[in-house]
């Protein structure tokens, strides 16, 4: 007698099992420890190191409340140079001059500073990254040899003073000039106008000595683009000759750091100031570059400081860690409603719609904290010359600001949510929440705003990184892609190369849609890419046809901007899965691997979710497959709440960082040390 054929529930329900069974699902116990290791990486013993010194600051928490301003900034300095002393401000500069030479060691403990005071953390990257970092980068062995110990230990404070009041991000068009004096072997320094002033520029308005100053260099009355000058701002505590300062007043946050305002009126430096790694001036006025190109030289420059992009997305990361560890271990112990026991109420985390507010963020973190670590990676190759090329710099650049956009939105997101779910007691600045909202709120535009970051993503996407890229501008690019066939743009993407190894997978519509299982990784990767390949091929076609219709080039990028930043939203997040999806496969099978294919799985269901009238649109995604994703997020929600406290302690953020004690006594909820 045969078998009755399954139902389509049953037939589902064993497919189902199936993926869970071959993923190892079962409900995990995480080795706190363990998993600790797993995100620490290769640099355990560094982010150990920042902890223990975050708890011998972790005043510095209350301090930042109880303290006016200048006296805070003072004490901020003050915790910066004794930092410095440790070792772990300068791992990323050279061991000749005290520094660590590790470029990867140095984003692995700016990242775990965040954890702590972020005015600690801003005035580290200033000086450290920014300051420090142009001169590494943009000097040659007389800058190193003059000031770089001195920076490294923490004795010579500087500025970075790129950011124009009046050009933002449009750092080509900068007003500051710097015009070459033969007669006396001096560059001549001046602001034209207030839309030249440098703004915003921390460390000027109390500690700079030097600063790294950006402005339009200028020999025999030709110009030849955007340089870096070692210019002194202060004499004895004093504003140099020439030099106004000015402070930049009350901030939203970041109390500690001194952000304040430079002009400059014929301030004379030698022409041994000018940083020339990549151009020089000779003593009779003759301007010479290795790099031919102005366009090119500009970007190799600016390339040179990607640093700092990859150090804030990073460094937004570990803030959010911070707000979700607070808010799971407060819905694991705080009580409301009665429970099935009517001698007691639930516990928030319990009820689903809790953990739909902050499970799939935790997903989220998880994710981002993979993703920065292959960015991470990359730029120590880089920055090692272990894997430097023209090519791989240039794919560096794109992930490097896809990664930080992604990362900076997250924090900020992900804080708000957190606080919330804490009600009342998140609004109190003992639990930690103000100072994480307005530190973190910056860190949208620090480095760069995130929308025009994704611009130069999607530019990078539409160009396959051609010769041309470095020069390009926006406009550059609306004409170069449409000087090519639509398909000659789609055969370039790399997305379509990986698609071509994919296409089994995409057989189309209803049958991929019905065949594929929502657990199965490829499946997940393969949504995002047939995504953002039909994003590019939409941009593509309809930068074509406004240009072909007689559009002005600009006109035609305006109208087509929301579709571009979507394509590189698209791209990011394919990275991004990506990422957990290749460090959840290596590793070895236990319950640490399985926990982390929850989170994956999270993470990759509740973006299709997020964005499934796109995929309804496009025939990717039926009605009843929709519903079923909604309600393998939920159950993925369940499975992750048991483990979710382990997989906040496995941050490893020290109790004192967390603050927050009438929200985590620790008889109510376990936490350790």
């Amino acid at each position: 007698m045969s078998a009755e054929p399954l139902t389509p529930a049953e037939a589902a329900a064993a497919e189902k099992s199936a993926e869970e069974v071959e993923k190892g699902y079962r409900q995990p116990t995480v080795d706190v420890d363990v998993m600790r290791g797993l995100l620490d990486g290769r640099y355990a013993e560094v982010r150990q190191l920042v902890r223990d010194n975050l708890v011998q600051h972790a005043g510095l928490l209350e301090e930042a409340e109880r303290l006016g301003s200048e006296e805070f900034r003072e004490r901020v300095k003050e915790v910066v140079v004794e930092l410095a002393a440790t070792g772990q401000t300068g791992m990323g500069l050279p061991t000749e001059y005290g520094g660590g030479g590790d470029v990867g060691a140095s984003i692995a403990a700016f990242e775990t500073l965040a954890l702590g005071d972020l005015s600690v953390l801003v005035k580290v990257g200033v000086q450290f990254g920014l300051f420090g970092g142009a001169i590494l980068q943009l000097g040659t062995q007389e800058h190193h040899d003059r000031w770089m110990a001195d920076i490294v230990s923490g004795r010579l404070l500087g500025s970075f003073a790129m950011t124009e009041t009046g050009h933002g991000s449009n750092v080509q068009a900068l007003g500051t000039v710097a015009v070459f004096d033969p007669e006396t072997d001096e560059f001549v320094i001046t602001t034209p106008d207030d839309d030249a002033r440098k703004d915003y520029i921390g460390n000027a308005a109390r500690h700079a000595e030097l600063a790294v100053v950006f402005a339009q260099l200028e020999v025999g009355g030709e110009r030849h683009g955007v340089h870096a000058f070692v210019v002194p701002v202060r004499v004895d505590g004093e504003p140099a000759p020439g030099v106004r300062i000015e402070d930049c007043g009350p901030k939203m946050g970041l109390n500690g750091v001194d952000n304040g305002r430079f002009w400059f009126d014929g301030v004379r430096v030698p022409r041994s100031h000018l940083l020339n790694k990549f151009a020089d001036v000779s003593a009779e006025g003759v301007y010479s570059s290795p790099i031919e190109s102005p366009g090119r030289r500009f970007f190799t420059m600016l390339g040179t400081l990607v640093q700092g992009r990859v150090s804030v997305g990073g460094a937004a990361i570990n803030a959010a860690k911070v707000a979700l560890a607070i808010a799971v271990k407060y819905g694991d112990k705080r009580r409301q409603f009665e429970a099935a026991d009517p001698e007691s109420e639930q516990l928030l985390l319990d009820y689903g719609m809790h953990q739909r507010r902050l499970l799939p963020l935790l997903a989220e973190n998880y994710a981002l904290h993979f993703a920065q670590e292959v960015v991470a990676d990359q730029l120590h190759g880089v920055f090692s010359g272990l894997t430097d090329d023209d090519e791989v710099r240039r794919l560096l650049e794109s992930r490097a600001a896809g990664t930080k956009a992604f990362g900076t939105w997250h924090a900020t997101r992900t804080i708000q949510e957190c606080r919330e779910a804490c009600g009342g007691a998140g609004y109190l600045s003992t639990n930690r929440f103000h100072a994480l909202k307005a530190d973190t709120d910056v860190f949208t535009t620090f480095e760069g705003d995130n929308h025009v970051l994704l611009q130069l993503v999607a530019k990078g996407l539409l160009t396959d990184y051609a010769g041309e890229f470095e020069e390009m501008d926006q406009f550059g690019m609306v004409r170069f892609v449409t000087g090519l066939a639509v398909e000659t743009v789609l055969e370039k993407s790399a997305v379509h190369k990986l698609l071509e190894r994919i296409k089994d997978v995409l057989p189309g519509g209803d049958e991929w849609d019905q065949e594929a299982g929502l657990l199965d990784p490829n499946y997940q990767v393969a949504m995002l890419r047939f995504r953002e390949e039909h994003m590019i091929g939409g941009v593509a076609r309809r930068l074509k046809a406004g240009v072909d219709a007689g559009g002005n080039p600009g006109d035609v990028f305006s109208r087509v901007q929301d579709h571009v930043i979507a394509t590189a939203r698209a791209h990011v997040e394919r990275l991004v899965l990506e990422a957990f999806v290749e460090k959840t496969a290596a590793l070895p099978d236990g319950d640490e691997k399985v926990a982390l294919n929850l989170l994956c799985d999270l993470y990759a269901l509740s973006r299709i979710e997020a964005d499934r009238a796109w995929f309804m649109e496009h025939g990717r995604l039926s009605i009843a497959r929709s519903k079923a994703i909604t309600r393998e997020v939920n159950n993925l929600c369940r499975k992750i709440r048991p483990i979710a406290v382990d997989l906040v302690d496995a941050y490893g953020i020290p109790r004192e960082m967390l603050r927050s004690e009438e929200l985590l006594s620790s008889e109510a909820v376990g936490v350790d040390g």
